[in-house]
């Protein structure tokens, strides 16, 4: 099992120094949401930019950090430029699943590696000649959307409603949550939808609560999620909340305060490192970008900023293997490392560990999410 870090990587792109052209450069485009309804998501992830490194072996690194403020128009925009502009290598981000999806055309048009950090397994699911330029860090829907109804199971609940995004991170997760409700005996009592953007979910939530269900899913990203949940409470639901992974942050608990208190979710260890055991692969590599993260801006990242960090992981991973193929700057060197990407064993990093193939661009198993629940204004591990 290989656990890269900043040494270890360069210390395994050294090997490659016989290969690269003297004096190559690389160059990785960093897409992200530092402004806007989301920026809870992006701010964290544009300063892990500045603490990837900027070179491994002889062969020099250059970031090309663009913000799209959450809208798709400029995602594109942006996405263009780097390409046709700035001639990026590879591309990390963008931060939200709508610019994520406005982007995969440009992607796969001009055949460059896009290391996804948005939740949506859609992204990379079904893997069509499109997608096979997308690689995600971020844990799929319904690794999950699994742990989340074995607790449901373990706790008695046998009926949900849901509520989220009506864009294609809500619709993920209701079609891959359902399935899994439905195979585990849970009936859905209602399903509602609402914009990133709305002020007012009130109708939507009288509606989930007169289905009466034990519990209610909400499938939302960063603060916007914390609005079904603070109007259900004011409604006098009374039954469990779940969340997704896409709530991970300190931010859904500042703004929720104790609206908030008792939600369940699953996410990666990262979130509660504290309480994860040094027998956990992804604790000395999360602890390592915490580390460096505090030190630069002083403060512990959210674990969206992980998800950048982890990409920079699996391109330094991936990198020596492409720069024997080709040259930086050209499309044979971007295939080569789209193909060195697929073929990644056991490459650890702060949110799980990564077994990629040329089926599977996420490569994430169990050992990439706990369970966890909010309680005295803290996320805190919940026994499985």
């Amino acid at each position: 099992m290989r656990l890269p870090t900043l040494a270890a990587a360069v210390a395994l792109a050294a090997l490659s120094a016989a290969t690269a052209p003297a004096g190559a450069q690389v160059k990785i485009g960093l897409m992200v949401s530092a402004t806007g309804p989301t920026s809870a998501i992006g701010i964290p992830q544009k300063n892990t930019g500045d603490l990837l490194p900027t070179k491994v072996g002889n062969t020099t690194i250059e970031y090309v950090s663009l913000e799209d403020g959450g809208d798709t128009t400029r995602a594109v925009q942006n996405a263009k430029k780097l390409i046709q502009d700035d001639h990026v290598d590879a591309i990390i981000g963008p931060s939200t699943t709508p610019n994520a999806f406005a982007i995969l055309d440009v992607i796969a048009e001009a055949g460059v590696p896009l290391m996804a950090t948005v939740g949506t397994s859609a992204v990379v699911e079904p893997l069509d000649a499109k997608k096979r330029w997308v690689f995600k860090t971020t844990q799929n829907d319904d690794l999950i959307a699994a742990a989340l109804i074995a607790q449901m199971k373990k706790a008695g609940v046998k009926s949900v409603g849901l509520i989220g995004f009506n864009d294609p991170y809500g619709e993920n997760w209701f079609k891959v949550f359902g399935a899994l409700a439905d195979k585990a005996g849970i009936r859905i009592t209602g399903t509602e939808k609402y914009a990133r953007t709305d002020q007012s979910v009130t109708g939507q939530t009288l509606k989930l609560i007169a289905g009466k269900p034990d519990a209610i899913l909400i499938a939302a990203v960063g603060g916007p999620a914390v609005l079904p949940q603070a109007t259900l409470r004011d409604q006098g639901y009374k039954g469990t909340i779940y969340q997704t992974h896409a709530v991970a942050t300190e931010d859904f608990i500042k703004l929720g305060k104790d609206k908030v208190e008792g939600t369940i979710l699953a996410a990666g260890p990262m979130l509660v490192i504290d309480e994860i055991p040094a027998s956990n692969p992804t604790k000395k590599v999360a602890e390592s970008y915490i580390g460096a993260y505090q030190k630069r801006f002083g403060t512990v990242p959210a674990t969206f900023g992980a998800n950048v960090w982890d990409a920079g992981i699996l391109l330094e991973d991936a990198l020596p293997a492409a720069l024997k193929v080709a040259k930086p700057g050209t499309p044979a060197f971007r295939a080569a490392l789209r193909d060195a990407l697929e073929q990644q064993r056991e490459v650890v990093g702060c949110q799980g560990v990564f077994n990629m193939s040329p089926t599977n661009h996420n490569g994430m198993d169990e050992r990439a999410r706990v369970l966890v629940v909010v309680k005295d204004g803290k996320f805190r591990l919940l026994s499985e």
